[in-house]
């Protein structure tokens, strides 16, 4: 467990060995593009061997969309606590989308002509639910429902099947009752690729949403371009930036929440300006971690992918998240910290503000998605969000008059590059008797 000085000498490049470079290692690039390839020339063949050899189900092509029916009873046989709660988390994520769906807009530019933006749902949306040990039944709520609120005519959604070829009864259950009844039993690359390119069972999609692990990161990022994607979300991580007013115990809490993810790969960053109230954090998290039923998992993460870093001042905190990029970050510091940190921090996928919001609210009810950029693509990406399903158009109208003012400009770019047929479609029409 590295435990990095933040005004030290070697410290950027301690802490760049130590968030990486996001990219896949090369087996994992050539497994990946293996997989592609082989679902580009066998389509479903491919999809079902694929299947059959990670996940230990053995289906036919019938067998890899679920049928309505067995959506709908997911969703009737779904408990009444369970029901509650999902009804709950989807006001406040809906709540939280509508508040940020785009508008259109016109105006009149400097010469007078018209310019706006329309904006349009993407056709069809794949949607990925990563499912196996840990189904991930709140990444059905954070993926479909800002893609309900864009309007998306078509959205589908594949998830893995387990040994017995069932998926998970509460993610069929999610699925339904947020309006998706076109679902596939398929996970991994395999699934991407079948999402990206089509096959005779699984109709091609316009864009991929959704997390996953190292290998379906890396096939969204090597078919982008045949399909558009969401963003790269990777293992998941959180920095927390705590000092003296914090809880430890609160602290340790939030270290085992993020470890009990399971890859091995999530990682763990706790800023403090005391070492010794770090140490105190990290004693209260393995011993939490021993009362948790993923504990020998938690305790390997948190001796294995934890970074102390150590700040002269809590207010050197915010260059240290603006490197890291943090997918998920936790203020717990004094009132007057936080404010000045959280107007300082840039790069954050999202912010959890305060000693009483543990990033497990972000994770399944606040309202934002908790599908958010990793790996230190926080400083080009942001966390999925209602425009990620839509398409914008811009639109220009000009009339005569206002044609008659951007022909100086547009005489002198011609000019500039050499490209007197651009410079004579604007002439021509000034020159055309009315």
């Amino acid at each position: 467990m590295p435990v990095l000085q933040a005004h030290a000498p070697d410290f950027l490049a301690r802490l760049r060995a130590f968030v990486g470079n996001g990219e896949a290692s090369t087996d994992v690039r050539a497994t990946v593009a293996g997989i592609i390839a082989d679902v580009r020339d066998r389509g479903d063949a491919a999809v079902l061997a694929y299947t059959k050899k990670f996940d230990r189900a053995q289906l036919t092509a019938k067998q890899l969309r679920i049928p309505e029916a067995r959506l709908k009873q997911a969703a009737r046989e779904l408990a009444p606590a369970k029901r509650q709660a999902f009804d709950e988390a989807a006001r406040c994520v809906t709540d939280f989308h509508r508040r940020t769906l785009p508008k259109g807009w016109s105006a009149k530019n400097p010469h007078g002509a018209t310019v706006g933006e329309r904006h349009h749902a993407i056709r069809r949306c794949g949607l990925y639910i990563p499912g196996g040990q840990v189904p991930l039944v709140s990444t059905v709520l954070m993926t479909a429902l800002p893609a309900k609120v864009a309007g998306v005519p078509e959205l589908c959604a594949c998830t893995p099947p387990g040994p017995d070829g069932r998926i998970n009864p509460d993610i069929l259950a999610a699925l339904y009752l947020c309006g998706i009844k076109e679902v596939y039993a398929v996970g991994g690359v395999q699934a991407i690729a079948a999402l990206a390119l089509g096959t005779k069972s699984i109709p091609a999609v316009d864009k991929v949403f959704g997390p996953g692990n190292a290998y379906v990161t890396e096939a969204k990022r090597q078919l982008f371009g045949v399909v558009g994607v969401d963003l790269l979300p990777g293992p998941s991580e959180v920095m927390i930036i705590a000092d003296r007013t914090a809880n430890p115990v609160f602290v340790g809490a939030d270290l085992c929440a993020q470890a009990e993810h399971g890859s091995g790969k999530e990682k763990l960053y706790l800023v403090c300006d005391q070492a010794a109230f770090a140490d105190r954090c990290l004693a209260s998290a393995h011993a939490q971690a021993l009362t948790l039923s993923h504990g020998a998992k938690i305790t390997k993460a948190l001796e294995k992918m934890t970074c102390v870093i150590l700040v002269r001042k809590i207010a050197e905190a915010a260059r240290v998240a603006n490197l890291v990029a943090p997918e998920h970050l936790e203020l717990m510091v004094a009132k007057r910290e936080e404010a000045k940190l959280s107007a300082a921090i840039t790069t954050a996928g999202a912010l959890l503000l305060g000693h009483e919001t543990p990033t497990v609210l972000g994770d399944f009810t606040a309202g934002p998605s908790h599908t958010l950029p990793t790996g230190g693509t926080g400083r080009f990406f942001s966390g999925l969000r209602v425009a990620d399903f839509l398409r914008r158009t811009s639109f220009v109208r000009y009339d005569r008059r206002s044609l008659a003012k951007a022909a100086g400009v547009v005489a002198a770019f011609a000019g500039m590059e050499s490209l007197d047929a651009h410079g004579r479609s604007l002439q021509i029409r000034l020159a055309k008797k009315r």
